[in-house]
């Protein structure tokens, strides 16, 4: 029997079959993914084959092959990654401008991300009731940096039901991961999406203006008009493993246009002479705040 991996708690796994029946199942004692360098051997949105022991019991038998995954750093292992979901069809990064504000480059952490494991990105600008006319002249400004460069941008209100309609549309029938910084609102915002949901969401901290945690994993939700949304975790990075510095900006799409124009065929785009990436930037045609964010995880990547 085959099913798509909805829950996953560790040692036990909820599965969906085709026909709707949900299965609480676990993973055979000695399989493993041949060559992995993950934590977790199974995720959400997997697909698997079950089997049934004579006493009922599930198992999962095998994990059939992957469209895409993505990942975050291990919490344990520094040289590990921890899959946080699979076979996703559009990855959306849920921002806010303020209450927490959400900083550039975590979205484009997240889009390059998203980018590396070729997943269609989009990012949502959340809580823009809350939003004064200074606050939204910036949130339009940085959605026109994501628009000239291919990403889909939207700016909703779960609160006030401001643009879900629109949201719908884009997630309809697809397998949509939302992610962000915790109190960015992601839980409400699916809530809202969806009324039959009832995810935990949490409070802002007024001391921090931060967002507590209320997700401690992923998990994956079957949505009345059509697809599944996979909420994750509040998380602060993302896993880019294994990347030598001249790939990072084969992920940045205005970059990658323009590294063919570069002197160097291994330039990093930092103080190489003949740099194209730089002249785009000095140019205006590459945002400063995205040139940044590529410094940025140059320097850290790991």
């Amino acid at each position: 029997m085959e099913a798509v991996i909805t829950k996953s708690t560790g040692s036990w796994f909820t599965a969906l079959t085709d026909d709707r029946q949900k299965i609480e199942c676990r993973l055979r004692g000695n399989m493993r993914l041949q060559g992995s360098k993950s934590t977790n051997p199974v995720a959400v949105g997997d697909r698997v084959k079950l089997e049934f022991s004579d006493t009922g019991d599930a198992v999962i038998a095998e994990v059939l092959d992957r469209k895409n995954y993505i990942v975050r750093k291990s919490i344990n292992l520094s040289k590990q990654t921890h899959v946080l979901a699979a076979n996703i069809d559009l990855a959306i990064v849920i921002a806010t401008i303020a209450e927490p504000r959400t900083s550039t480059g975590f979205i484009d952490r997240f889009l390059c991300t998203a980018e590396a494991y070729k997943i269609p990105g989009m990012v949502v600008f959340n809580k823009i009731d809350m939003l004064n006319k200074t606050q939204t002249a910036s949130m339009k400004e940085l959605m026109s940096i994501y628009e000239n460069i291919g990403y889909k941008s939207l700016a909703v209100s779960a609160t006030e039901g401001t643009n879900l309609d629109a949201l719908k549309t884009v997630m309809k029938d697809k397998v949509s991961l939302i992610s962000g910084h915790s109190g960015t609102g992601k839980s409400t915002l699916v809530n809202a999406l969806d009324n039959n949901l009832n995810l935990r969401t949490g409070e802002i901290s007024s001391v921090h203006l931060k967002g507590k945690h209320t997700t401690t994993f992923a998990e994956m939700f079957e949505l009345e008009f059509g697809g599944f949304v996979i909420d994750t975790p509040g998380i602060k990075e993302f896993g880019l493993t294994g990347l030598e510095d001249e790939e990072l900006a084969h992920y940045f799409p205005e970059m990658l246009e323009r590294l063919s124009d570069c002197k160097y065929y291994n330039c990093k785009h930092v103080s190489e002479p003949g740099c194209a990436v730089k002249a785009a930037v000095e140019k205006g045609e590459i945002s400063i705040s995205r040139y940044s964010s590529y410094l940025g995880m140059l320097e850290n990547k790991a």
